[in-house]
C-alpha cells in the first residue's frame, strides 16, 4: 500500500521560489490504479520522485508497506518498480544482458535471474529481440525492455511516469495491457499520463493535480459528480480554463489584416 501524507516541495532560485507539490495527500492500495494526472508542471513527476525517496520533501512523508520514502530510500527502492519515458537502455548490451544486469543489482540468484527473464520474456512478447543489441531495437521495444527491467524483482508497487511518450496507438495498447495484468498481480501502481482516454479505461482512481495542489479526487463517477464534466478531458479543460473562458467564443484578432495591408 502507498500513502502520501501532506507532501509539500519547493525550489528556490535566485529570483524566485516554486511551490512545486502544495500539501498532497493520498492513499494506493493494492489491486488498484491510481491516475496521477495534471498538465506539464502540475508536481507529478516531483511527487513521484519523493515517494520514492529520490528527493527529500520539505514537509509531509510517503511511505510503502509503512516504510518510509524520506528515512529508508534504499528499502523503499527495494519494493518499487519504476518506470518513466526519460529511462534509457544501454545502446551496447542486447535486452537479456539488461535485465540480468538489473536483476544482479537486486540481489537475485543467478537461477532466478534466468527464471524471470524466461517469464518477462512470455508475458511482454520479447523473446524474439531479447539477444539484439539495444541500439537496433525501436522505441515500442527499448520501452517494453523498461517495462521488464522495472518487473525483474517482481515488487509490489509500480510507478509508472508517461510510460507511453513516444509510443503509437499499438504501443500504447501493450503498455495499458500490462497495467491491468499487474493490477490483477494485486500490484498497488501510480500511472502518471497525459493519455486521458486510455487513463480513463484503466484507472479505478484519480488524483487531479494543479499547480502543486490535487484538486480534485475520487472514482470516475467521483469526479462527474465533482465537477459536472462527463469525462477526464473535459475536466481538464474546465480545471485549465477560467470559469466562462472559451477558445471558441473569443472575438478573432483580426488587427494583423489591416497591418498587412498598409
Amino acid at each position: 500500500m502507498i500513502r502520501v501524507v501532506e507532501l509539500c516541495k519547493k525550489f528556490v532560485t535566485y529570483d524566485q521560489t516554486i511551490q512545486a507539490v502544495d500539501n498532497v495527500s493520498f492513499e494506493v492500495r493494492p489491486g488498484e490504479i491510481y491516475g496521477l494526472l495534471g498538465p506539464n508542471g502540475a508536481g507529478k513527476t516531483t511527487t513521484m520522485r519523493m515517494i520514492l525517496g529520490l528527493l527529500q520533501p520539505d514537509s509531509g512523508y510517503a511511505e510503502i508497506d509503512t516504510i518510509r520514502s524520506d528515512i529508508s530510500a534504499d528499502e523503499i527502492k527495494r519494493r518499487v518498480g519504476f518506470v518513466s519515458a526519460n529511462a534509457g537502455t544501454y545502446q551496447w548490451l542486447t535486452a537479456r544482458e539488461i535485465l540480468s544486469f538489473f536483476g544482479d543489482v537486486y540481489g537475485l540468484p543467478y537461477g532466478r535471474i534466468q527464471q524471470q527473464v524466461e517469464r518477462l520474456g512470455d508475458l511482454l512478447a520479447i523473446h524474439p529481440y531479447l539477444d539484439q543489441r539495444s541500439a537496433t531495437l525501436s522505441t515500442g521495444q527499448r520501452q517494453r525492455i523498461n517495462l521488464a527491467r522495472a518487473l525483474m524483482h517482481d515488487p509490489p508497487i509500480m510507478l509508472l511516469d508517461e510510460p507511453t511518450l513516444g509510443l503509437d496507438v499499438v504501443g500504447s495498447q501493450i503498455i495499458f495491457d500490462y497495467m491491468q495484468m499487474l493490477c490483477r498481480e494485486n500490484k498497488a501502481i501510480i500511472l502518471c499520463t497525459h493519455r486521458l482516454e486510455q487513463a480513463q479505461h484503466v484507472c479505478q482512481r484519480f488524483g487531479l493535480i494543479h499547480q502543486g495542489r490535487l484538486v480534485h479526487e475520487g472514482t470516475m463517477p467521483q469526479l462527474q459528480q465533482q465537477t459536472g464534466h462527463e469525462n477526464l478531458v473535459d475536466i481538464f479543460i474546465g480545471l485549465l480554463r477560467p470559469e466562462g473562458d472559451s477558445l471558441l467564443a473569443r472575438p478573432v484578432d483580426e488587427s494583423w489584416m489591416s497591418k498587412e495591408r498598409t
